[in-house]
């Protein structure tokens, strides 16, 4: 399993912006797929952006022109740039690792990200 700690979440004003960073334990140029989910309160936790071992990303239909998600592999490190941001956007989220697609998924701590309006 990959170890991962999620930095870069807080309060931010509807409109503003945050960049989350998830740092990984080793290299994750091998790294199958990495991603953000999220999950606000009573909620269920929901796919928020993936990108895969070749660089393709894709995103949930409510983040896609406001979200961007990358990596640099030199820090192993990934990351999601979050712009006009709204309330809805307020949840926990959570960066994953699918080291393969056997392997078991790896989960970081959770980063609260709150949007007030």
């Amino acid at each position: 399993q990959v170890q991962l700690v999620e930095s870069g979440g807080g309060l931010v004003q509807a409109g503003g912006s945050l960049r989350l960073s998830c740092a990984a334990s080793r290299s994750i140029g091998s790294i199958n797929a990495m991603g953000w989910y999220r999950q606000a309160p009573g909620k269920q936790r929901t796919l928020v952006a993936v990108i895969i071992r070749s660089g393709s990303t894709n995103y949930a239909d409510s983040v896609k022109g406001r979200f961007t998600i990358s990596r640099d592999n030199a820090k192993n490190t990934i990351y999601l740039q979050m712009n006009s941001l709204k309330p809805e956007d307020t949840a926990v989220y959570y960066c994953y690792a699918d080291a393969n697609v056997l392997a078991i998924r790896s989960w970081g701590q959770g980063t609260q990200v709150t949007v007030s309006s």
